[in-house]
């Protein structure tokens, strides 16, 4: 993949320029007339909130604020922006209705951010935005300060990525919010936001977080411009923008990864990745991702470098049943039963005695019951999702055993591949093994062992031709790069991970010290 070479200009909080658009239609000078139109494009909603003002007592000057109830805070708007303009005195000393905003802006509103609108569509998109709009009459122009607020949920750990050791807190709906739980992981001048606008009917508030000096340029401004591609009504979660922004549609496996924890999110921003948050969702994307990322977990991080790497083989050998378990059963009793052992081979012979299926069309059946009842328990309520899907599972299997439907060898088989694909940490990486699975159990039943392999090697083919924002996607094994490979399938010690991957860092590849190895005393004697 190649990228454009336009350089970014650098600055710690700065917006990304939008698309161009027509001109703006400008304020009226009434604020009768403005309010009207508000009314009118609003469509009288209840949930508009337009209060009329008199400044400092004076009848000749009259304002109006408006907000959206629900998603602002009314304290601060009662306590810091309602009394100041009723009750202060500098309003009085102001000679020229223009210098009345100013006036206002500078030393009436006591609020944190205040910026100056001039047309309808930023007066609207701050109004839906949270923000309270302040105007005066006279005054073709309005202000717009911060008062967003409302209910929120509140900090909870992650129902999708449980650690054992880690911390306790997850990303919420509140786009500040999450960036602040990332901000008191990373406390330091460079780690730097960008926002964007996405959805010409949601204005989704979206924010790319970096640490300038670790992520590639290229990658930053690649990031950019596919956001600033995307030409779409609504976003309303964090998938909108993956399935966008990835490089490849044509494959089942993930290439952006998504994730609800803000260590997580720390963690791959130290090591060069970027960060996009999207308002209203707990989910933040991770970019560039490579293969063997979606086998990590933060709890591989939190213990010791040996058992983190006797885990991580574990999840892959989980992966691999998952994917060739139900195939490997298919090709070796369709067509190569001289590879079982021979008293196995008697067993399930008599099992499969009565059964009229093939076992390809067996495999079948008992892998759609099983998807069926997994879609069952998720869609159920929670108290009796986890009922049906077990209860189902064990009352569906046993009764198709019983009816010689099935054979019980298949449903262990099924049910293995089943807990397995339950037990990949990534959720994204696990649906994509229970799509392809049942491609290799057709390429079993049509060529045994030959087509598992044959489909094998295809899928490695794929999963080598994948880029991730340029990134090979098997990066660091395919090709394969030694600076990288201290943290793929084995997880060196801290100390023995003196540098950042080469595949997402170009500068300050160095994370740590010289001599990070502890050593023991050189006196063992007590003290």
């Amino acid at each position: 993949m190649k990228f454009k070479l336009k350089k970014l200009s650098r600055s710690r909080s700065k917006s990304i320029p939008a698309k161009p658009s027509k001109k703006e239609e400008p304020l009226d000078h009434s604020l009768t007339n403005n309010l009207e139109e508000i009314t009118k494009k609003t469509g009288n909603s209840s949930d508009i909130v337009i209060r009329k003002l008199t400044l400092n007592n004076d009848e000749k000057s009259t304002a109006a604020i408006i907000y959206v109830e629900g998603i602002v805070d009314n304290r601060s708007i009662d306590d810091f922006l309602i009394h100041s303009l009723i009750n202060d005195d500098d309003l009085h000393h102001v000679e020229a209705e223009e210098e009345i905003l100013e006036k206002i802006a500078a030393k009436v509103v006591s609020l944190g951010e205040v910026k100056r609108i001039n047309g309808w569509d930023k007066l609207f998109q701050s109004l839906f935005a949270g923000d309270t709009i302040i105007l005066v009459d006279g005054i073709a122009q309005g202000l717009s300060t911060y008062t967003k607020g409302g209910e929120s949920r509140s900090i909870e750990e992650p129902p999708t990525e449980i650690s054992l050791r880690g911390p306790r807190e997850g990303f919420t709906e509140s786009l500040r919010t999450n960036t602040a739980l990332v901000r008191r992981r990373i406390k330091n001048q460079d780690l730097w936001v960008k926002s964007i606008t996405l959805g010409k009917m949601t204005n989704t508030d979206v924010e790319i977080m970096y640490i300038d000096g670790l992520a590639r340029d290229k990658v930053v401004q690649e990031v950019c411009e596919r956001l600033k591609r995307i030409n779409i009504d609504s976003i309303l979660e964090s998938g909108y923008i993956e399935e966008l922004i990835e490089d490849q549609s044509a494959t089942t496996f993930p290439t952006v990864q998504h994730t609800e924890r803000p260590d997580s999110v720390a963690g791959n921003l130290l090591e060069g990745r970027v960060a996009i948050f999207i308002d209203g969702t707990p989910f933040v994307l991770i970019v560039p991702a490579v293969f063997i990322q979606f086998f990590q977990s933060v709890d591989d991080y939190y213990s010791r470098a040996d058992i983190a790497t006797s885990i991580r083989m574990l999840r892959i050998l989980i992966f691999l049943i998952s994917l060739f378990a139900p195939a490997v059963y298919v090709a070796a009793t369709t067509f190569h039963q001289e590879m079982i052992p021979t008293q196995l081979l008697i067993v399930l012979a008599a099992q499969r005695e009565a059964v009229p299926f093939p076992a390809v069309i067996e495999a079948i059946l008992m892998e759609l019951t099983f998807e069926i009842l997994r879609e069952a328990g998720v869609r159920m309520p929670k108290a009796v999702g986890q009922t049906i899907s077990i209860v189902g599972a064990l009352v569906i299997g046993q009764a198709a055993v019983q009816a010689g439907i099935v054979s019980p060898a298949m449903v262990i088989i099924v049910a293995i591949t089943a807990i397995a694909s339950f037990a990949t940490p990534s959720y994204s990486i696990a649906i994509s093994a229970r799509l392809i699975r049942f491609g290799m159990m057709i390429a079993a039943a049509a060529f045994g062992f030959y087509g598992i392999i044959l489909s094998f090697i295809i899928l490695l083919v794929h999963l080598c031709s994948l880029r991730s924002f340029g990134v090979p996607y098997m990066a660091p094994m395919a090709p394969f790069i030694p600076s990288g490979a201290d943290d793929t399938i084995v997880r060196l010690p801290w100390w023995g991970g003196k540098e950042r991957p080469r595949l997402t860092v170009d500068k300050n590849s160095i994370r740590q010290g010289e001599n990070q190895k502890p050593k023991p005393p050189s006196s063992r004697t007590m003290k």
